[in-house]
Formats: structure tokens, sequence, C-alpha cells
């Protein structure tokens, strides 16, 4: 089932995150915080794909109804050879999608493969679903889908 989610208008939120990467020279169409991220899908404008493990999705939680394209695979995190037919499969090319990861990280490498890969409008949800590691290196205390108060599930 692919999604037709196009920026037919040009939305505010994805036009700053383009001009800043652009500023940047970010490979992919830029970065949106996840509030940001959320009022994009909630709105129908954009996509929102999970690219962590099955497992992450699992065991740590995951955005009601995202879709799920594995960046990488296992505990070793091997990287999915497969992931931009997947993504265009699930998605298309000239979808808005974001893509969320566990701290911002692995989604951005994911959004570069993407864009190398054809991809118009493919965006990074900065922070992830678990947020950067603290000085205590913990995730979810200072930023992040959770720690946001987002919509999430867990199994």
């Amino acid at each position: 089932m692919t999604h037709e989610v196009q920026e037919r208008v040009i939305h505010p939120v994805l036009e700053a995150a383009r001009e800043a990467a652009t500023a940047a020279q970010l490979p992919y169409a830029g970065g949106v915080s996840p509030r940001d991220a959320w009022a994009l899908v909630q709105a129908g404008d954009a996509v929102l794909v999970d690219v962590r493990t099955a497992e992450e999705r699992k065991f740590v939680g995951q955005v009601p109804d995202s879709l799920h394209v594995a960046w990488a695979t296992g505990t070793s995190l091997t990287r999915n050879p497969r992931f931009t037919r997947e993504l265009e499969a699930k998605t298309g090319k000239e979808t808005v999608v974001l893509l969320l990861c566990r701290s911002g990280n692995r989604s951005a490498a994911a959004a570069e493969a993407a864009a190398k890969a054809g991809f118009t409008s493919v965006f990074n949800v900065r922070e992830g679903f678990e947020g950067e590691l603290d000085a205590h290196q913990r995730r979810g205390t200072q930023n992040g889908w959770r720690y946001l108060g987002l919509p999430w599930v867990q199994d």
C-alpha cells in the first residue's frame, strides 16, 4: 500500500527544515522536531516511518499507526541492504516521509540514503523516540518523542 502524502502546499515547518538543511549542507530534506512531526502526521501532511529494529519497537515502544522499515537489524545492527527499496514500496519517492529512530542518528543516515536513492521529501525526526543521552548515559530524561508525551504504545 503506497501512501500519497505529497507537499501540495509547502508547509511552513517543512519549508523551514529545507532552508536549515540547505544552510547546513545536509544531503537530505532536513530535520523536524518530534512535536512538529506529530502535527504533520495528524494533519495528513506526512507519513511517519520508524527505522528502528522490530525488537526496539516491540520492547521499547512505538508510535501508533507508524510504518516500519528497519534501517538495520539484530543486536549487531546489521545494515538492511533493502532499506530504500522497502521504503519506496511503502511510501513512494515523492511522499513526505518523516524517519524516526531511537535518537535521531540512524534516521539521519537513513534519510541520507533515501535522498541519494531519489526520495525528494525525506526528513529526519530530531531527538528520536527515546531522546539523546544525558550526563548519566540515560535516554528519555531531556528530549525525544516519549519524553515530550507524544502518543506511543508498548507491547
